[in-house]
């Protein structure tokens, strides 16, 4: 069931970046909100903040989810957006050194936790000392993570994994997910008893629970870069990605549980 689940949602993945990819005529851009490329575990709060600037009066963006390094992937390979907003300073730094972005609009906006979650019926506390507590129950697994090799959380949770030195018990473990959101979505359906995931997708379902939260210290800092690409070619990109970074725009991320930089 775990592998029919995946390939949907690779499936789901490859169309949607086929129909970005390509070139974007100025004028249909013009008709048409700015399109925002966010990482998988703002989906809540960019829509939210998409809604308030259009009920300014603004063309509503249009938003496209997915984990940060996939997006990534997809403005390398040509895909006609105007803002992206990472989980991680390493993806933005990619497209940056690759001239992918204008470097003036770059604003470290949010920040966020990495917490371990259980389905709302189990009733487990996770301390992270000591380590052997630790790795005693994660290790029993399945422990659903976003994959640890590209997707920011899972590279924030492995590192707080290697931190506290139980990540040899945990890793064999683990069951990768494209994103954050599907790791949240394993534990929410059952298919694994505890995930790694951020605060803010906890608190985005009725379906979890928070059973351990890691320490600053375990990793490093969750910051989520927002920058205006290079190809950018909607007028109101800009105006947005300005809407986000103001008082108003932080306030919106704050009731969905991020940290306004």
């Amino acid at each position: 069931m775990i592998k029919d689940f995946f390939t949907r949602r690779i499936v789901i993945g490859g169309l949607a970046a086929a129909l970005m990819v390509g070139p974007r005529p100025a004028d249909a851009a013009n008709r048409s909100g700015p399109l925002v490329l966010a990482a998988a575990s703002l989906q809540e709060s960019m829509t939210a903040a998409a809604d308030a600037w259009a009920k300014r009066g603004h063309p509503r963006p249009v938003l496209s989810f997915a984990a940060s390094s996939a997006l990534a992937r997809q403005v390398e390979a040509g895909a006609a957006a105007d803002l992206f907003a990472s989980a991680d300073e390493e993806w933005m730094d990619e497209l940056a050194a690759r001239t992918l972005i204008i470097p003036s609009t770059r604003t470290d906006f949010l920040g966020n936790r990495l917490v371990i979650v259980s389905p709302n019926a189990r009733h487990v506390r996770i301390p992270v000392r000591p380590p052997a507590a630790v790795a005693r129950i994660l290790g029993a697994g399945p422990l659903a993570m976003a994959d640890t090799e590209s997707v920011p959380a899972g590279k924030y949770g492995k590192t707080a994994l290697e931190k506290l030195g139980v990540w040899g018990q945990v890793k064999p473990h683990v069951v990768a997910a494209e994103n954050v959101r599907a790791a949240l979505s394993l534990v929410e359906r059952g298919a694994a008893p505890l995930g790694i995931v951020y605060a803010t997708d906890a608190k985005a379902s009725s379906r979890v629970r928070i059973a351990g939260i890691f320490p600053a210290y375990t990793h490093p800092p969750i910051t989520y870069p927002l920058a205006r690409l290079r190809g950018s070619t909607n007028p109101e990109a800009e105006g947005f990605r300005r809407f986000l970074i103001s008082h108003a725009g932080q306030g919106i991320f704050a009731r969905y549980g991020f940290t306004p930089k």
